[in-house]
Protein backbone atom coordinates (compact mmCIF):
# COMPACT_ATOMS: atom_id res chain seq x y z
CA UNK A 1 0.00 0.00 0.00
CA UNK A 2 1.35 3.47 -0.88
CA UNK A 3 2.17 6.11 1.73
CA UNK A 4 -0.76 8.15 0.42
CA UNK A 5 -3.20 5.27 0.89
CA UNK A 6 -1.80 4.48 4.33
CA UNK A 7 -2.10 8.11 5.42
CA UNK A 8 -5.68 8.38 4.15
CA UNK A 9 -6.54 5.20 6.05
CA UNK A 10 -5.12 6.66 9.27
CA UNK A 11 -7.27 9.81 8.89
CA UNK A 12 -10.33 7.55 9.13
CA UNK A 13 -9.09 5.54 12.10
CA UNK A 14 -10.60 6.16 15.54
CA UNK A 15 -8.66 5.87 18.78
CA UNK A 16 -4.93 5.64 19.34
CA UNK A 17 -2.52 5.61 16.42
CA UNK A 18 1.05 4.35 16.61
CA UNK A 19 3.34 7.40 16.42
CA UNK A 20 6.22 5.50 14.82
CA UNK A 21 3.95 4.13 12.08
CA UNK A 22 2.61 7.63 11.41
CA UNK A 23 6.15 9.04 11.28
CA UNK A 24 7.25 6.37 8.80
CA UNK A 25 4.29 7.17 6.53
CA UNK A 26 4.82 10.95 6.83
CA UNK A 27 8.48 10.57 5.86
CA UNK A 28 7.51 8.81 2.61
CA UNK A 29 5.05 11.47 1.45
CA UNK A 30 6.19 13.95 -1.24
CA UNK A 31 6.86 17.64 -0.54
CA UNK A 32 3.97 20.10 -0.40
CA UNK A 33 4.37 23.19 -2.61
CA UNK A 34 3.97 26.62 -0.98
CA UNK A 35 1.39 27.86 -3.51
CA UNK A 36 -0.96 24.96 -2.70
CA UNK A 37 -1.62 26.22 0.83
CA UNK A 38 -3.36 29.54 0.15
CA UNK A 39 -6.79 29.86 1.78
CA UNK A 40 -8.62 28.29 4.74
CA UNK A 41 -7.85 24.71 5.75
CA UNK A 42 -9.67 22.49 8.23
CA UNK A 43 -7.60 20.58 10.74
CA UNK A 44 -7.61 16.95 11.77
CA UNK A 45 -5.64 15.48 14.65
CA UNK A 46 -4.14 12.06 15.34
CA UNK A 47 -4.24 10.64 18.86
CA UNK A 48 -0.71 9.31 19.29
CA UNK A 49 -0.71 10.25 22.98
CA UNK A 50 0.93 13.62 22.27
CA UNK A 51 -0.56 16.30 24.59
CA UNK A 52 -1.12 18.78 21.73
CA UNK A 53 -3.90 16.51 20.43
CA UNK A 54 -6.00 17.04 23.57
CA UNK A 55 -5.07 20.70 23.85
CA UNK A 56 -6.25 21.52 20.32
CA UNK A 57 -9.50 19.61 20.84
CA UNK A 58 -10.19 21.57 24.04
CA UNK A 59 -9.57 24.84 22.17
CA UNK A 60 -12.14 24.03 19.44
CA UNK A 61 -9.35 24.02 16.87
CA UNK A 62 -10.66 24.28 13.32
CA UNK A 63 -7.44 24.50 11.31
CA UNK A 64 -5.25 27.18 9.70
CA UNK A 65 -5.74 30.04 7.28
CA UNK A 66 -2.99 30.92 4.82
CA UNK A 67 -3.67 34.49 3.64
CA UNK A 68 -0.26 34.73 1.92
CA UNK A 69 3.27 33.47 2.45
CA UNK A 70 3.83 36.33 4.92
CA UNK A 71 0.46 36.20 6.70
CA UNK A 72 -0.80 32.95 8.23
CA UNK A 73 -3.25 32.33 11.07
CA UNK A 74 -1.60 29.19 12.51
CA UNK A 75 -4.29 28.31 15.04
CA UNK A 76 -7.86 28.99 13.91
CA UNK A 77 -10.59 28.20 16.41
CA UNK A 78 -14.38 28.30 16.55
CA UNK A 79 -15.62 31.32 18.47
CA UNK A 80 -19.28 32.39 18.39
CA UNK A 81 -19.80 30.30 15.26
CA UNK A 82 -16.95 31.98 13.38
CA UNK A 83 -13.44 30.96 12.29
CA UNK A 84 -11.04 33.24 14.16
CA UNK A 85 -7.30 33.33 14.75
CA UNK A 86 -6.36 32.47 18.33
CA UNK A 87 -4.18 35.51 19.01
CA UNK A 88 -2.41 33.77 21.92
CA UNK A 89 -0.63 31.72 19.25
CA UNK A 90 0.08 34.80 17.15
CA UNK A 91 0.69 34.57 13.43
CA UNK A 92 3.14 32.81 11.14
CA UNK A 93 4.67 32.78 7.68
CA UNK A 94 5.45 30.15 5.07
CA UNK A 95 8.89 29.09 3.92
CA UNK A 96 10.51 26.13 2.20
CA UNK A 97 12.44 24.22 4.86
CA UNK A 98 14.43 20.99 4.81
CA UNK A 99 13.00 18.47 7.32
CA UNK A 100 14.11 14.84 7.43
CA UNK A 101 15.91 15.26 4.13
CA UNK A 102 12.97 16.78 2.20
CA UNK A 103 12.56 20.45 1.23
CA UNK A 104 8.87 21.25 1.56
CA UNK A 105 6.44 23.97 2.61
CA UNK A 106 6.71 24.83 6.29
CA UNK A 107 4.93 27.29 8.56
CA UNK A 108 7.15 29.23 10.98
CA UNK A 109 5.37 30.69 14.01
CA UNK A 110 6.20 34.32 14.87
CA UNK A 111 5.78 34.04 18.66
CA UNK A 112 6.70 30.44 19.43
CA UNK A 113 9.66 28.13 18.65
CA UNK A 114 7.49 25.99 16.35
CA UNK A 115 7.75 24.97 12.71
CA UNK A 116 4.94 22.97 11.11
CA UNK A 117 6.29 20.92 8.19
CA UNK A 118 3.89 19.86 5.44
CA UNK A 119 3.85 16.96 3.00
CA UNK A 120 1.45 16.44 0.12
CA UNK A 121 -1.27 13.82 0.44
CA UNK A 122 -3.66 15.07 -2.27
CA UNK A 123 -4.28 18.51 -3.84
CA UNK A 124 -6.83 19.10 -1.06
CA UNK A 125 -5.01 17.43 1.87
CA UNK A 126 -1.61 17.88 3.47
CA UNK A 127 0.05 16.03 6.33
CA UNK A 128 1.64 18.12 9.06
CA UNK A 129 4.43 17.51 11.57
CA UNK A 130 4.86 20.01 14.40
CA UNK A 131 8.54 20.47 15.24
CA UNK A 132 9.14 22.41 18.47
CA UNK A 133 11.80 22.99 21.11
CA UNK A 134 9.14 23.14 23.84
CA UNK A 135 8.38 19.59 24.92
CA UNK A 136 10.73 18.15 22.31
CA UNK A 137 11.08 15.06 24.49
CA UNK A 138 7.39 14.34 23.78
CA UNK A 139 8.12 13.65 20.12
CA UNK A 140 6.56 15.09 16.99
CA UNK A 141 2.88 15.98 16.88
CA UNK A 142 1.21 14.88 13.62
CA UNK A 143 -1.94 16.33 12.09
CA UNK A 144 -3.54 16.90 8.72
CA UNK A 145 -5.30 19.74 6.91
CA UNK A 146 -8.06 19.56 4.31
CA UNK A 147 -8.76 22.53 2.05
CA UNK A 148 -12.15 24.14 2.47
CA UNK A 149 -13.91 23.51 -0.83
CA UNK A 150 -14.68 26.48 -3.02
CA UNK A 151 -12.64 28.95 -0.94
CA UNK A 152 -9.33 30.68 -1.68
Amino acid sequence: MSALDQFLTLTQQQGKINAQELEDIFNRLPPAPLDLLRGPWNGGSFDTGHPIHKRLRSMNWLGKTFHSTEDVDPIVVARDGERVCDEAWGHARLREVKFRGVISAAMVYDLHPIIDHFRLVTPTMVAGAMDTKVGADLGTYYFYLTKESGRL
